[in-house]
């Protein structure tokens, strides 16, 4: 029976149940600063669902432990990575610089799927970019993109 043909018992508001978010099946590897991160998302979402109760907020309730959930998953699953120590090779949180056949240079630093962000410069370890500087040293060069790039730096 369609959900339009049932009375609510929720006030009319329709609130459906939200499907948890999809977890990663790659090792949750984190760095430092990532584990931190998902520690202040297990703290937000636990005061946010708290909030949300005390608000009656059914809508907010869901979302919020729908958060909750998902941060209390990755936190459980972490697996924190130490610091590469004298880099000679690319390896998880390694920040390294390219150079684009077309002169541009980047810098990336390689880190766990839940702090990756590509705007300020770090990616996923799982990532094709990643995978294609693992293991490398400098002078070496991989694809990037539609074009090759030459690794000029690795940092910690």
């Amino acid at each position: 029976m369609s959900r339009a043909f049932v009375k609510d018992d929720d006030g009319g508001e329709g609130v459906e149940d939200l499907p948890d978010r999809l977890i990663s099946d790659h090792p949750n590897l984190v760095t430092v600063e990532g584990a931190a991160q998902i520690e202040a998302e297990v703290e937000r979402w636990t005061a946010a669902r708290a909030a949300a109760q005390t608000a009656a907020d059914r809508n907010a309730i869901q979302k919020a432990a729908r958060e909750l959930r998902y941060w209390s998953a990755r936190q459980a699953s972490a697996t924190v990575m130490p610091v590469p120590e004298g880099v000679l090779e690319i390896q998880f949180g390694a920040k390294v610089t390219i150079e684009r056949s077309d002169g541009r240079r980047q810098t990336w630093r390689i880190t766990g799927e839940d702090e990756a962000d590509p705007k300020a410069g770090s990616v996923s370890y799982v990532s094709p970019l990643a995978q294609a500087l693992l293991g490398k040293t400098v002078g070496d060069v991989i694809r990037a993109g539609a074009s090759d790039a030459e690794i000029i730096r690795i940092d910690v």
